[in-house]
């Protein structure tokens, strides 16, 4: 039994940043690499599966199975981020991992659309389900001090895949490699070898401790933790009176009920608590059951309604400027700028670079200078500068390489912006329904975004007209710069702050 002054977060948030740390963030951030890995080399090789020797798509088939792969992603945010409360972090992103690894597989041994498009949707699937179940294991594993650069970082890596799959590409397409009969193929197989060496690293990532104790395995909560302190080479059986204070959040309370939760600090008028067993969950101290979707349904509308509005805005808008951007990025480059098909590869690199830096360079400052600030900064300056990018297009005074630069930079902020949205999902709700909570917004989001902003863009470009690309820069514009407001007025001060503090957890036992 541990002292009373010491909780089993507070355990976790005091630990020294070490070589466990980083294998955890390699093991489990992956799953963004992935994600930029399968969109950037499908793109790439779209018009490869055009031809003959290949599969002979026509130009609807590839755009259809795009829509699958974001409709599996979508499907299985929403699946494997409900189970991911319910069974544990752990089963879920190796479960996760592993169906998207068999899915990018198959895709390799396509023989026709059909088995094709069935295949990116169940490799959809198992993306959609690392992001619940990552940023969940992420937020709970890192501690408080850092939660937010390492967050940022993590998202942003998706670029890094963005800019492996481009390079992969130029390389597997090539004539005097593989050619574009083989070389599509190999792309996916390659994605499939990563998966997998991933996926044994990743057997040595523990349950989430956390997740642990509010699942009534107490012991095993405090042998993981015992563990993680060792291998970070902390004591963790002596001097826990120095430890960081603890929260009044994770405080014992007179009653004897650590963590019992009061009125959250955006309730709505006539709210009650959010004290007391789960409804429909075990009473026990320490055995909460994951809760019934009524009671997600409650939190995120009525107790946490403002929580839920910055959310919903901060992951629609990112999405949607994404999208709108990074889909029609090939063919704004074709059809405005001249650039041939087979060197369009090369210019999501600087692409690649900006968003990548953007989450390294600024993350720190969403932990020194806070989350809403912070927030409310990235995405406000981001509209401002794809505004500003499509006045410059719309004059006529960039070229291919000007407006790659351009959107480089715009990026550089907007990949902060979007990495915010996902930290901020996954650390303002409850932890018996973070995953879940990750997950519809995500799927809101990815689904608002994923199918709305390509279609709009791909018309506005195929009209050929300067002026209605430049009106939808604006409506991204727009979109990111109303988020980016309304977390400056309503974002949580979650930095440095304990998971606990931010959402006390929703029923009566504790993490002591």
């Amino acid at each position: 039994m541990l002292p009373a002054d010491v909780s089993l977060p507070a355990r976790l948030d005091r630990l020294p940043w070490s070589r466990w740390h980083w294998r955890v963030v390699i093991a489990l951030g992956v799953a963004w690499v992935l994600d930029g890995l399968e969109v950037t080399l499908v793109g790439s090789i779209g018009g490869v599966l055009e031809r003959p020797d290949t599969l002979g798509f026509s130009a609807a088939e590839v755009g259809g199975s795009g829509s699958l792969y974001i409709a599996g992603a979508v499907l299985g945010a929403l699946l494997f981020g409900r189970l991911a409360d319910r069974l544990g972090r752990k089963k879920l992103f190796l479960i996760t991992l592993a169906v998207y690894m068999a899915g990018t597989l198959a895709t390799a041994f396509s023989p026709d659309f059909a088995f094709f498009a069935a295949c990116r949707f169940v490799t959809g699937l198992g993306i959609g389900g690392e992001y619940a179940a990552i940023n969940s294991a992420i937020d709970e594993l890192i501690p408080a001090r850092v939660r937010g650069r390492v967050n940022l970082a993590i998202n942003g890596s998706f670029w890094i895949g963005a800019a492996l799959g481009a390079a992969l590409s130029l390389v597997l397409l090539d004539p005097g490699v593989l050619g574009p009969a083989l070389g599509w193929r190999a792309g996916f197989i390659l994605g499939a070898v990563l998966a997998f060496a991933i996926l044994l690293v990743r057997r040595d990532v523990p349950e989430s401790p956390r997740w642990l104790m509010t699942h009534g395995q107490e012991k095993e909560a405090l042998r993981v933790v015992a563990a993680i302190e060792a291998a970070a080479g902390v004591d963790g059986t002596a001097g826990h009176a120095a430890a960081a204070p603890v929260s009044p959040a994770t405080a014992p309370s007179a009653s004897g009920d650590p963590l019992r939760a009061g009125t959250p600090p955006d309730a709505g008028p006539g709210s009650a608590p959010l004290s007391g067993p789960v409804a429909g969950g075990a009473g026990a101290p320490g055995a909460r059951a994951t809760p019934p979707l009524r009671v997600v349904a409650d939190v995120l509308l009525r107790h946490y309604r403002r929580r839920s509005l910055v959310a919903l805005a901060l992951m629609v808008s990112q999405a949607f400027f994404y999208n709108a951007i990074f889909f029609t990025y090939a063919l704004v480059l074709t059809r405005f700028h001249g650039v041939p098909e087979a060197r369009v590869a090369l210019y999501v690199f600087p692409f690649a670079l900006g968003n990548v830096l953007g989450p390294l360079l600024l993350g720190p400052l969403f932990d020194r200078v806070g989350r809403r600030r912070m927030i409310g900064l990235t995405y406000t300056l981001s509209g401002v500068g794809l505004a500003l990018t499509g006045w410059a297009f719309l004059e006529g005074w960039l070229d291919a390489r000007s407006q790659a630069l351009c959107w480089s930079a715009v990026f550089f902020l907007a990949s902060a912006a979007a990495s915010s949205a996902y930290l901020t999902v996954s650390e303002v709700f409850p932890l018996e329904m973070r995953a879940m909570a990750i997950s519809v917004f995500y799927a809101i989001g990815t689904g608002a975004g994923g199918f709305v902003a390509p279609w709009l863009f791909g018309v506005l470009i195929e009209s050929g007209s300067r002026g209605a690309v430049t009106a939808g820069y604006a409506l991204g514009a727009a979109l990111v710069i109303v988020a980016g407001l309304l977390a400056w007025r309503f974002a949580i001060d979650a930095e440095r702050k304990p998971l606990e503090e931010i959402a006390p957890p929703l029923g009566g036992g504790g993490l002591s």
